[in-house]
């Protein structure tokens, strides 16, 4: 590791002078390293820095870079496309493929989708679609999870436990100064995984209820599986009070699985959304549901924009990921899984060997790492009271100074670049690291 990331420092220094905070998103002001960094390119697995130091990555765009940073089957068809234009105002002739491969491989039967951008604003389509077909207002939105940052939705992602109240009847915190306060009205915060809970807000808010949004498998804290039977509950509750069950599927969709958490958890919602695996890297977002939902949005009743749908080179990189997965998903799941699962077994006997408390939980090639002395974690209150953040942000930092770059939530992707190599450096390097902390 070469000078403490000295250019990086340089760098963000002099990115304060021109841009907002020095960054363009809030959460890299959290990067391991203490300073956001800056990077000079990045191809497979790895990653480099303006310092010229080298990374293993398991951020991989926090989640998109499903075959590895600029993988050569995505990057050649959209530099061939893009010779037809960039932004054509209009329809592009991939569309209707993609659509047709991405309803192939999601278990929504009879489904339709439409096309937008980011991972937020999919999710804010999905708010309108379940509010305009159903009729109603209220939402349920569980604890930990993140639906993007719109201020109908940007609540109770972390909400500390001293301001979050009751676990039966959690307040709704808002993750930023500046929201509009009146969307808190029309959502209904429940604390995840427990069905008599999710039972009790039914019974409180009943034919209320529009629809109730969740993570299937919660990613953004501690990649946590539902328990067993768990989604089938609400899903059985939504049906009978005439509510949309939908997924946000933007982490889970295309990297669990082809057809994402729905294919590994046997259980379809009414309505789900997708971004960031989809395009392989570029942006890309889609919400997939039953035809008679999403007419809706097909009469124009719910009206969606965006100059950007659709672009060419969007479009292309997810017509490349989708014939891919298409093309190989039997034996691309089954050597992607095994990486993690090897990861994750690797890194549960380093923790045993050196009498550590870190914890690693997840599926597939999605992981999360966090320090606890619990046997597992299962919704957002048993991460906040029983996870050390400080350790977990001193580790990220060691471990980045050993060439492996985490995030500053504790999730790790593993993508298709991963080589055998690299597994085994990074548990070299946990082994190594926690020795010291």
């Amino acid at each position: 590791m070469t000078n403490e990331f000295s250019k990086s420092k340089t760098m963000y220094d002099e990115a304060k002078e021109y841009i907002a905070g020095g960054i363009s998103s809030q959460i890299r002001i959290n990067d391991p390293a203490k300073i956001p960094m800056f990077f000079s390119h990045a191809k497979g697995s790895k990653m480099w820095d303006v310092d010229g130091n080298e990374y293993i990555d398991y951020i991989q765009g926090m989640g998109p870079n499903l075959f590895g940073h600029a993988p050569d089957f995505i990057s050649d068809l959209v530099k061939k496309e893009m010779d037809r234009g960039y932004v054509l105002a209009g329809q592009f002739d991939k569309e209707i493929e993609i659509a047709k491969m991405a309803l192939e491989l999601i278990p929504i039967k009879n489904a339709t989708a439409r096309f937008a951008i980011s991972g937020t604003e999919i999710d804010q389509l999905l708010f309108r679609v379940m509010r305009g077909y159903t009729k109603k207002n209220k939402i349920v939105k569980f604890e930990g999870h993140y639906h993007g940052w719109m201020d109908s939705v940007n609540y109770s992602v972390h909400p500390p436990l001293n301001l979050a109240g009751d676990e039966n009847n959690p307040n709704p915190i808002p993750e930023s100064t500046g929201m509009d306060l009146n969307t808190s009205k029309n959502l209904i915060i429940c604390e995840w995984n427990d069905e008599e809970k999710i039972e009790n807000v039914f019974n409180k808010y009943g034919d209320d209820i529009a629809g109730v949004i969740t993570e299937p498998i919660l990613g953004n804290t501690n990649c946590i599986l539902p328990k067993k039977g768990y989604l089938e509950k609400v899903k059985i509750l939504c049906e009978k009070h005439n509510a949309l069950l939908a997924f946000d599927e933007v982490i889970t969709g295309f990297r669990v699985a082809a057809g994402g958490a729905q294919e590994l958890l046997k259980i379809t919602p009414h309505i789900a959304t997708y971004a960031k695996s989809m395009a392989g890297g570029f942006p890309m977002s889609m919400i997939v549901g039953e035809k008679q939902i999403m007419e809706e949005i097909g009469n124009g009743n719910v009206y969606h924009g965006g100059s950007f749908n659709s672009n060419v080179m969007s479009t292309a990189a997810t017509y490349a990921t989708l014939k891919y997965l298409h093309d190989s998903k039997a034996t691309f799941y089954e050597n992607l899984n095994k990486k993690g699962e090897f990861m994750m077994k690797n890194l549960k006997s380093v923790s045993k060997s050196q009498d550590s408390d870190l914890h690693v939980q997840g599926v597939g090639s999605l992981l999360s790492i966090s320090f606890t002395n619990k046997e597992e974690i299962t919704n957002w209150r048993d991460h906040a009271k029983n996870c050390d953040e400080k350790k977990y942000s001193l580790f990220a930092y060691e471990m980045l100074k050993n060439g492996i770059r985490l995030s500053s939530n504790g999730r790790m992707h593993i993508s298709s670049a991963h080589s055998q190599e690299d597994l085994e450096k990074t548990i070299s390097s946990t082994e190594k690291v926690l020795s010291k902390i």
